[in-house]
Formats: structure tokens, C-alpha cells, sequence
């Protein structure tokens, strides 16, 4: 029994329901967040361009009717990439027996990770085909993307899922339902870190501010390349961390494995989302070293 644990708040999933008898609609936390992410994302970014003394030789590389059409595609990354990453990462047996469920998004799955690769290719296919500073639209999507990250936390947290491991410190929830309750060593009812409001805080929240003050004090868009390089090397470590007291997803969970590890040896090892946030963090070391050493 854990005392000083907090008991979850009386939250639902929707934000509200219209029924009209053979009709219904529930708007959820999950979709407004999407929403509300992407229309802050879009402000921060069409406030930056309209700011060019912020870009390089005082010039914004992006037109507002350009933006909006990047923001379809980019939707299009998100939606597309979030799940084919989910179902090729997470949960790929399954959906190989179950291919029709594969564009099933409602019934819930979708990777951050593939949700980036995603953008990562539209970008760089927009950018492309409209001759535009790959580099430069790379980082005005890195300054916006926390903003979404931060509330789709946020929405994990009020969903109750993707909960942390059980702990006994003070701040811990007990989650509802019979999954999060699952806690064979633990007597009574089981608490759990809240591991998406570690995510948001440090994804979302930190990230988030430090990026936004070095577009707007520290001048780093006039190099392009150190914002995007700063947000995948943020985004990796933040996730890296937050593992350690997140709840591995169930497939990888097992008698011989209880704490998840996709790789491990003499008790230690790496969960799938740290697996795949090590590249990140890599890959934003080398953009920074190679935007400061770019002449």
C-alpha cells in the first residue's frame, strides 16, 4: 500500500460528447492536443518569419502561403510515420497477422520516433521540390514541435496511459484499470511514476523554452542547422531519461525480462525508446558541430 501515493483525478478521455441517439461525437483530449500543438507550432513559426532579422542575411526562407502548405504535408509525416513507426518498432508480429488494423489510428499506436522520420522525409521532399534552405526550415519546425510534444503529454497523462513503473515516492499516481493495478511485487494498490509529466516537463517545457530563447536572444538561426541539431540532441536525451521510469510496453515485458529491455546483459540494458533515441542524440550532435563549422 503506498500512502503518501496520489489517487488519479477524475478525468475522462473526451473533452466532451455530443449524442444525438444514432449519432454521437467525443472530441478526446488526445485529438485537441494534436490540434492545439500544430496551431501553436504554426503561430511560433509564422511569428519567426515574420521577424527576418532572426534568419540568415536578415531573410526569411519561407513564404506564409508556403508555410501552410508545408503544415499539410507535415500533418500528413505525423499521422503517416507516427504509426507505420508503432506498428514496425512496437508491435511488428501483430500487425503482420493483422494487416487491415495497420490504418486503424483511432483504435490508438503511434511512435514520436516514426512520427519524425515522417516529417523528416516531407521536409526534406517539400523543401526539394520548392528550392528551399532545407536547413533553415529544419530548425523553424524543431522551435515548434515542443509545443505539441508538451500537450500530447499532457493528454497521455489525462488518457492514463503510457504510465511509469511503480514507485513509492510521493508524488507517484495509482492509475486506474486493471493493467496499471498489475504490480506483482507490490501489496495493495500499485502507484506509478507520472512519467508522461516527466516527458512534458522536459520535452516539452524545458526543451521548449531553451530552443525559444536561443531563436529569439541567442541569434542561433543565423547558423543554420544548430536549432534542429539542438531539438533531436534535447528530444533524444530527454526520452533517454524519461525511460528509466517509464513502463515498458507489454510485448516486451516478460518473466525473464520484467523490466522490457530490448537489450540487456547482467541486469542492466536499453529499452526501445532509449534504443531509438541514441541516433537522435547523435544525430544532433553532429547538425550542431556541422552548422557551427559550416563557413
Amino acid at each position: 500500500m503506498f500512502s503518501a501515493a496520489i489517487p488519479f483525478p477524475d478525468i475522462g478521455p473526451d473533452v466532451f460528447t455530443i449524442d444525438l441517439g444514432a449519432f454521437s461525437f467525443s472530441l478526446r483530449w488526445y485529438a485537441l492536443a494534436y490540434i492545439a500543438g500544430i496551431l501553436i507550432g504554426w503561430r511560433l513559426v509564422l511569428r519567426a518569419l515574420k521577424t527576418p532579422r532572426l534568419w540568415p542575411a536578415d531573410t526569411s526562407p519561407l513564404k506564409h502561403a508556403q508555410l501552410d502548405d508545408l503544415l499539410t504535408w507535415i500533418i500528413i509525416g505525423v499521422i503517416v510515420g507516427g504509426r507505420l513507426g508503432f506498428v514496425l518498432f512496437y508491435q511488428p508480429s501483430y500487425y503482420l497477422a493483422n494487416p487491415i488494423e495497420i490504418p486503424m489510428v483511432w483504435q490508438g499506436g503511434m511512435s514520436f520516433h516514426g512520427g519524425f522520420l515522417g516529417v523528416v522525409l516531407v521536409v526534406w521532399w517539400f523543401c526539394s521540390r520548392n528550392n528551399l534552405p532545407i536547413a533553415q526550415i529544419a530548425d523553424a519546425m524543431a522551435f515548434a514541435a515542443p509545443a505539441g510534444l508538451l500537450l500530447g503529454r499532457l493528454a497521455n497523462f489525462v488518457n492514463a496511459e503510457l504510465w511509469g513503473r511503480p514507485s513509492t515516492v510521493p508524488w507517484a499516481v495509482i492509475f486506474p484499470g486493471e493493467s496499471a493495478q498489475d504490480c506483482p511485487a507490490v501489496e495493495g494498490l500499485c502507484a506509478r511514476h507520472p512519467s508522461q509529466l516527466y516527458e512534458a516537463g522536459m520535452e516539452g517545457l524545458i526543451l521548449g523554452v531553451l530552443l525559444l530563447l536561443l531563436v529569439w536572444r541567442g541569434g542561433w538561426l543565423k547558423k543554420p542547422g544548430q536549432i534542429a541539431g539542438l531539438f533531436f540532441a534535447g528530444y533524444g536525451l530527454s526520452r533517454f531519461i524519461a525511460e528509466f521510469f517509464r513502463q515498458a510496453d507489454a510485448q516486451f515485458i516478460s518473466a525473464a525480462n520484467p523490466m522490457g529491455y530490448v537489450l540487456h546483459a547482467g541486469g542492466y540494458g536499453l529499452s526501445m525508446g532509449q534504443l531509438l533515441s541514441l541516433p537522435m542524440i547523435l544525430a544532433g550532435l553532429v547538425t550542431i558541430v556541422w552548422a557551427r563549422n559550416r563557413a
